[in-house]
């Protein structure tokens, strides 16, 4: 990331909405914002399926119905206006004959959501990823998050947010995506709430 190229270019934007990037509030937000762009969009540089490599085969009692990890927060850029989006991810998928420590999948997630996005798009990613990097027989994803372009500019709606989802293999047949959809939906943790 060309840090420099940055900073000039958040000192050209703040000249043209005419500020001055010199007083005092502003003197260090070019460089404030290359260093948070490095962590927004440190995900371009990394490929989500290196995260995979590791995976184990299943043990000697089969692969088990399904690995479920819900509520992984994460964030991303919307690449429409370059605001914020926030949400949550459910992740879900049918092992075939190899498994990944559950570590890996909020690492995923945020890999793919460390570049500029759109939901729609992430949501397909994280899916194909998981497919393609665990030879999945079956994996659903569902993301619900708040966008900045919406809560904050247009029709400002604050309280509104944004449901996406992706399923793969078995768990595209209505009734298994249902029962995978159940168990995300019974909500936090205990520990959790």
């Amino acid at each position: 990331m060309d840090s420099e190229r940055i900073q000039r270019a958040v000192t050209e934007l703040l000249l043209a909405i005419g500020e001055n990037p010199a007083r005092p509030g502003l003197a260090r937000t070019p460089e404030r914002v290359a260093e948070a762009y490095a962590e927004f969009f440190g995900g371009l540089s990394e490929d989500p399926l290196d995260l995979l490599t590791d995976a184990v085969p299943v043990g000697s009692d089969g692969p088990g119905e399904a690995v479920v990890v819900r509520d992984i927060s994460f964030r991303s850029i919307c690449e429409h206006h370059l605001l914020p989006f926030l949400g949550v991810a459910h992740i879900a998928y049918l092992p075939s004959d190899r498994i990944v420590g559950l570590g890996r999948l909020p690492r995923v997630v945020d890999t793919l959501a460390s570049r500029p996005q759109l939901q729609e798009r992430l949501t397909e990613e994280i899916a194909n990823t998981l497919e393609r990097g665990l030879g999945a027989r079956g994996v659903l994803v569902v993301l619900d998050a708040v966008h900045g372009c919406v809560s904050a500019r247009g029709s400002r709606q604050e309280a509104a947010s944004t449901l996406t989802l992706a399923s793969r293999g078995e768990l595209s047949d209505p009734v298994r995506r249902a029962e995978i959809i159940t168990l995300i939906g019974r909500g936090a943790h205990p520990s959790h709430a």
